[in-house]
Order: structure tokens, then C-alpha cells, then sequence
């Protein structure tokens, strides 16, 4: 007896809601399956529906029915234009990414023979990293019997600490962890310089303004004698 083709489970099974489930972050309209939801947000009355009942109102409205909670019993859903909803979510996030910057803390490897050349790189570096609001870990590693030479260490650090001077501080002297020497920066905030704006010649009164003392009268001439006939 000859037996038909198998049927393709495969094909025939799948879900086509599937991906674009696993793609949204949350489920929308008719992935919604459970059988009732409580409603919240504007221009409806809060409470429980029926889950038919409630994407028929999200229809009438030209919206989407939006599961924001569903780990509540019944999950929680609002009746909004997800696009939308993504849209300003997005927007915020990118804000607030934008506005919020997080600090580091950056590290500087040096050695005990550390040359001239390559102090001057990792000190560029480390200058840009603390104007970008970083802090910076910077150490001396002791390899074997180098050990022997933590003077020439804490010197590097020190040279280093003077070389940052203008954009970091030292937060303290450097200490030894292991086969490690460090010393850590942190950046120094912008300061204003004291005194204020120098007061400009057209901002001085003009002479005619300034309030004049006033002046005593002469005193009068006396009156010429007059010639009378003999």
C-alpha cells in the first residue's frame, strides 16, 4: 500500500505573527490572545474588557491595541498609535543618551623605562580624556626584578601629575597594588577667572553728566563817582 506525501509541518505550522512577535517590543491588535485586558489611558473608560471588545474601540479610534504590561492579571493594554509611540520613545531615549554623559575611567600603562616619546603620547591621551569628563587610572607595571625600582615609578607618576596639572588632579599620592604603582586623575572643572568686565569708555558718563559744583558770585564793582559841578 502506497502511503500519500507527508505532510510539511514546517510550512503548514508556522505562526506567521511569529517574527514580527519576536521583533516588537510589545504585543499589538491581534497577537493580543488573552481573553480579556484592563484598559487604561485617555478618551476611555479604565477598566476590564473583553479583548474583542477592546480592539474593536482601538479600530474605531484608527489606533492600536498596545500590551504595556503584560505580566498583570489581566494584562495591562492602552488604546495609542504605536508608530507613534516608538517614534517619541526613541526620541527620548536618543535626548536623554545625548544630555546624560557617562563617565569613565580610562587607563595608561607606563613601564619603569618609559622613554620620552612615549610619555608625551600616553600624556596627549590622557589630556583628552579628562577634557572629555573621564577619569584617568594610570600605573606602572613592575615586571621580575624591576620591582627593586618603585623610586623610578612614583617619579613617572609624578612627572605625569605635573604634565595634567591644567586639566587633572592627582586624587591622591601613588600607591602600590601588587607589582602595580597607580595613580588616579580626575578631571578638574572649568574655572572662571576673577575680576569682572573693565568698564568701557562709552559706558563712562559723558562730562556734561557728571553733576558740576556750583560757583560763588563775584561780588558786584562799585559805582563809578559822579562829577558835580562847581
Amino acid at each position: 500500500m502506497q502511503q500519500g506525501p507527508r505532510p510539511n509541518f514546517n510550512r503548514g505550522g508556522r505562526n506567521p505573527n511569529f517574527r514580527r512577535e519576536q521583533q516588537q517590543e510589545h504585543r499589538t491588535n491581534r497577537m493580543i490572545r488573552v481573553p480579556e485586558v484592563r484598559l487604561v489611558g485617555e478618551n476611555i473608560e479604565v477598566g476590564v474588557y473583553r479583548t474583542d471588545e477592546a480592539l474593536r474601540m482601538a479600530e474605531e479610534q484608527g489606533l492600536d491595541l498596545v500590551e504595556i504590561s503584560p505580566n498583570a492579571a489581566p494584562p495591562v493594554c492602552r488604546i495609542i498609535d504605536y508608530n507613534k509611540f516608538l517614534y517619541e520613545k526613541k526620541k527620548k531615549e536618543k535626548e536623554m543618551k545625548a544630555n546624560a554623559h557617562k563617565s569613565e575611567v580610562k587607563e595608561i600603562r607606563f613601564t619603569p623605562n618609559t622613554d620620552d616619546h612615549d610619555f608625551d603620547f600616553k600624556a596627549k591621551h590622557a589630556e583628552k580624556f579628562l577634557k572629555d569628563g573621564n577619569k584617568v587610572k594610570t600605573y606602572v607595571q613592575f615586571k621580575g626584578r624591576a620591582i627593586m625600582f618603585k623610586e623610578r615609578g612614583e617619579l613617572i607618576l609624578l612627572k605625569f601629575a605635573e604634565r595634567l596639572a591644567e586639566v587633572g588632579a592627582l586624587e591622591g599620592m601613588p600607591t602600590m597594588e601588587g607589582k602595580r604603582m597607580i595613580a588616579i586623575f580626575a578631571p578638574k572643572s572649568a574655572k572662571k577667572k576673577p575680576g569682572g568686565p573693565k568698564e568701557s569708555k562709552e559706558d563712562r558718563p559723558a562730562r556734561e553728566d557728571r553733576p558740576q559744583q556750583p560757583r560763588e558770585p563775584r561780588p558786584a564793582a562799585a559805582p563809578a563817582p559822579e562829577n558835580k559841578p562847581e
